[in-house]
Order: C-alpha cells, then sequence, then structure tokens
C-alpha cells in the first residue's frame, strides 16, 4: 500500500485559516495535491486530546456534513485546487498556538494523518 507522508498531507492545510466563531471554530484546506476522497473520518484532535466526532464537520457543495456521516457511498471529496471548510461546534479555542491532528481512510492508502499548528485568530 502507497504511503503519503504527514508532511505532504500537512500542506493541505491553509496557513493562518484557523479563527474562532460563534459556535466553535473553523479552518480551511486547500487541495494542491491531486483529487481525492475518503470513506471514512477520524475525529479531529486538538493538542491531543480526541473530539466528539459529532462536533466535527465540514462544508461541501454548500451542504454541511458531519464527519460521523461519511461512508463509501457519501465520501469527504477534496477535489484539486478547491478549498473545504472544516468546522468544530462547541468548544472556542484560546488564543495560544494549538496543535490540530486530521486523520481519514482513503481507499488503496489507508489511514492518512496529519497535523498542523497555527494560533486563532477572531478572538
Amino acid at each position: 500500500m502507497v504511503s503519503v507522508p504527514s508532511f505532504l498531507l500537512r500542506k493541505l492545510y491553509v496557513k493562518g485559516s484557523l479563527k474562532n466563531t460563534d459556535t466553535g471554530f473553523q479552518f480551511q484546506l486547500r487541495n494542491s495535491l491531486g483529487s481525492g476522497y475518503a470513506h471514512k473520518m477520524m475525529p479531529l484532535e486538538i493538542d491531543d486530546e480526541v473530539l466528539e466526532i459529532t462536533n466535527c464537520f465540514f462544508w461541501q457543495n454548500q451542504k454541511r456534513q458531519c464527519f460521523d456521516q461519511v461512508s463509501e457511498s457519501n465520501t469527504f471529496t477534496l477535489a484539486m485546487n478547491s478549498d473545504i471548510t472544516i468546522q468544530v461546534d462547541n468548544i472556542e479555542l484560546n488564543s495560544d498556538p494549538h496543535k490540530i491532528t486530521m486523520a481519514f481512510d482513503v481507499p488503496g492508502l489507508g489511514n492518512l494523518r496529519f497535523d498542523f499548528t497555527d494560533q486563532p485568530s477572531g478572538i
């Protein structure tokens, strides 16, 4: 099985996009690596603490979907050169830098995982 190094996946994160919102926080991913999709999402981690998957969402085709709704028939798709917003409800980040870890299962590649560290804006 082909492996994708986390330093390459880290390039998906749009630096400086981490910000607090009225309902929690969000950040952006931009795919410049190649189109792909996942058929399973793992819960996000903040500073090595696993979040409730039911609080983790993404926007795709102008529709908000929960990470736990991703399946083989309802994939998380990262089209080439497109942006996707990841949202987390019920958690507000303080102004310190935070390490965020994201993982998903991609057919033919297995479980891909990467992290990034950034400081939120909008506090």
